[in-house]
């Protein structure tokens, strides 16, 4: 994906708030040598920032006639307002080695013996993970094939299988759960019994027993 972006002289909290009411968005480019403000459209970037692929792939930046390769780093919005407030890019190449969150796509859990079979719940745990790899392997997103999942067994994050050269991060000893599988839970109803209602005034049996004192 491929956006513009301007340089920015003026810094300061001032600046950055004529800035938005211009509607511009500061922001700044680190890595690689020496960081750069930028602004850039905020209506621009605000549908940016829906895509997928702008959170998770290289992208390219222009920036005064060049084009330079960044990474979305990190981005604030207002607390209630949808508006952006800042956004920071990191400058990327084909040797820069990262670490970074990538959405997991799931598919052919439909056809997996827990769910045609024995009709189990498939819940997705996790919607993304942490990955190391070079910047030229950074996939927009990872598919996590689902069809061999069966009753009672889980996937844990040791148990992906990841492209060539990508990496999970995994912190310490964690082994986090992807997807569960889980059997549902049989509702029994409970018929209870139907309680005979004598009508207003009367009781069972009282008509009886006056035809057997009459006798």
């Amino acid at each position: 994906m491929k956006f513009t972006a301007f340089e920015r002289s003026l810094q300061g909290t001032g600046a950055s708030r004529r800035l938005r009411y211009a509607g511009k968005v500061p922001g700044i480019v680190y890595g690689a040598g020496t960081p750069t403000t930028i602004e850039l459209d905020h209506n621009a970037l605000f549908f940016a920032l829906k895509k997928e692929a702008f959170h998770s792939s290289i992208l390219e930046m222009e920036l005064a006639g060049n084009v330079q390769k960044v990474l979305l780093r990190d981005f604030q919005m207002h607390p209630w307002k949808p508006q952006v407030l800042h956004v920071d890019f990191q400058r990327v190449d084909e040797t820069t080695r990262l670490r970074k969150k990538v959405p997991l796509h799931f598919q052919g859990e439909e056809n997996s013996l827990a769910v045609k079979t024995d009709k189990c719940l498939v819940s997705h745990v996790s919607t993304e993970l942490e990955i190391e790899c070079l910047a030229s392997q950074l996939p927009e997103f990872i598919n996590i094939e689902l069809s061999g999942l069966v009753k009672g067994t889980s996937l844990h994050v040791s148990d992906l299988k990841l492209p060539e050269g990508i990496k999970a991060v995994r912190h310490g000893t964690l082994n986090p759960v992807v997807v569960a599988v889980t059997v549902p839970k049989e509702e029994v109803e409970e018929v209870a019994p139907t309680a005979v209602v004598a009508p207003a005034g009367k009781t069972p049996g009282k008509k009886k027993d006056e035809k057997q004192n009459k006798k």
